[in-house]
């Protein structure tokens, strides 16, 4: 890719960027959210077109206009959120728009032997007739990258694919990355783990602003060399250093359950408190913060905040009774993407914006306006759509409604997955911040590092029971966390 330019009305998104990407190699293609990589992948994926530059394959200059245009060049993307018929199988999947057919009936046997070639070279079991609905994440994710190599694909683009595997599916999926290079693909892998780009990546090149700003060889970059490199600045630490203060219990759960997936959960938050929930994926960490948003209804149990008994039959009770959630799933649970990030600001403090029925737009605007100077939101105007965001801009736009409406207890479900280093900095800083301020705190995450970095104090779950409490973070290791996770 040649001198790429791409400007959107207001934004100029990417300027004469060059990327160079070999047969037989895997380039990591890092950079903060907002850096220009989805627009630049979307380019060679043929759903934008450039402003400016060009795209050679193979040498030779290449159209690539349209999607379709740029599956015929041997380019497959498999984007962060799958493009799977939930309800047809794998088998079909796959070969969706390119059916094998014979005397005009789609050949299912010759389709089923290819499907199991594909999975074969990929070293994965999969049913071929299974639903996609049915499938586990990981599986999902496989016959994404069979459907890629159906097409041909020499070139494959994988956009945070590890976002949402288990640490064991991760391993997996970073050895079926390995084979493929290994099989001559050139692959362009993005990720905000850096420990992952360390592990699979040959090069590693760096976007910052829609600027190309780098592009290395791996062993000639140290964490803290390209974390500068993709922030533009030294970041002494991770992790920001901080002394809790921490007060009396705020948050007490006692006895929380549901079905066979919360069992029997007690435990409390205190003011000035980071939590940490942790555990393997399905542990039952979500499960159960959604029974304290009121989200789900408990079978047995009792919640109280400073010493008041809490009956939440819906969120509308909870956030009414100071708590706010900050969803695992933002673009799901978290906004309401086709609509403006000023309206998604307001919806739970419409109270606040609201006179005689009718919502004060001013009022809302510089409501949010002061929250966009504060955490520093990316956005051309407030009108823009949720749904067109960079994922670490779309969490700060869900953390300002949330301190908008100054909640006294604040669940963080996984709040820098997806997100760069240096955004994951400034939310770390303001979880910080709220606890200081007295704020009661429950952050679920799935990054070890992370929880021994950012908690006061650690739970770990497993099957929906709490397994053991860590409180001397400081001194404990990841082992220890695991240990108590596979319990």
């Amino acid at each position: 890719m040649r001198g790429i330019d791409k400007s959107f009305p207001g934004v100029q998104a990417l300027r004469g960027v060059d990327l160079i990407l070999q047969s037989g190699e895997v380039l990591a293609l890092l950079g903060e959210n907002g850096a220009g990589k989805s627009t630049l992948i979307k380019i060679l994926g043929g759903a934008h077109a450039p402003t400016a530059g060009s795209v050679l394959v193979k040498g030779e200059p290449t159209d690539l206009s349209t999607p379709h245009a740029s599956q015929a060049a041997g380019i497959g993307i498999i984007y962060q959120e799958f493009n799977l018929v939930p309800h047809l199988s794998a088998r079909e999947n796959i070969f969706l728009g390119q059916e094998k057919a014979r005397a005009g009936f789609i050949d299912v046997r010759e389709e089923r032997r290819q499907a199991l070639e594909l999975f074969e070279r990929l070293g994965t079991v999969i049913d071929p007739e299974q639903r996609c609905s049915e499938m586990t994440v990981a599986q999902q994710q496989v016959v994404e990258i069979a459907k890629a190599l159906s097409q041909d694909a020499r070139i494959l683009v994988m956009d945070e694919p590890s976002a949402t595997l288990t640490p064991q599916e991760v391993e997996r999926l970073l050895g079926i990355v390995r084979e493929l290079r290994d099989q001559g693909l050139g692959i362009i892998y993005i990720s905000h783990r850096l420990e992952e780009v360390y592990q699979v990546a040959d090069r590693i090149m760096v976007l910052r602003d829609g600027e190309h700003v780098g592009t290395r060889p791996t062993d000639e970059l140290d964490r803290e060399a390209l974390i500068e490199l993709m922030v533009g600045r030294k970041l002494e630490n991770e992790f920001p250093a901080h002394t809790p203060q921490i007060g009396e219990e705020r948050l007490v759960v006692n006895g929380l359950s549901r079905g066979s997936v919360v069992k029997d959960v007690s435990f409390s938050v205190r003011a000035g408190e980071i939590l940490a929930l942790t555990g393997l994926v399905g542990a039952g960490r979500t499960e159960t913060v959604r029974l304290i948003f009121g989200a789900d209804r408990p079978d047995a149990g009792s919640i109280t905040l400073d010493g008041k008994a809490l009956h939440l039959r819906s969120p509308r009770h909870a956030i009414g009774a100071g708590i706010g959630l900050l969803t695992e799933d933002r673009k799901g649970q978290g906004l309401v993407l086709i609509h403006s990030v000023r309206e998604n600001f307001g919806l739970p403090n419409l109270g606040q914006f609201t006179r005689w029925g009718f919502v004060n737009s001013r009022n809302e605007r510089r409501g949010f306006g002061s929250f966009v100077d504060s955490l520093r939101i990316k956005i051309p105007h407030q009108e823009e759509l949720a749904q067109n965001l960079s994922g670490g801009n779309q969490q700060k736009v869900v953390l300002a409604k949330w301190l908008q409406r100054n909640c006294e207890v604040i669940i963080f479900d996984e709040p820098t997955r997806g997100i760069d280093v240096g955004a994951k900095y400034e939310i770390y800083l303001l979880i910080q911040e709220l606890a200081a301020e007295g704020k009661a705190i429950i952050m679920i995450s799935s990054e070890l590092p992370e929880v021994l970095g950012m908690a006061d104090r650690v739970l770990v779950m497993h099957e929906g029971r709490m397994t053991g409490e860590i409180t001397d973070v400081k001194s404990a290791t990841q082992e220890d966390i695991m240990n108590l996770a596979v319990a």
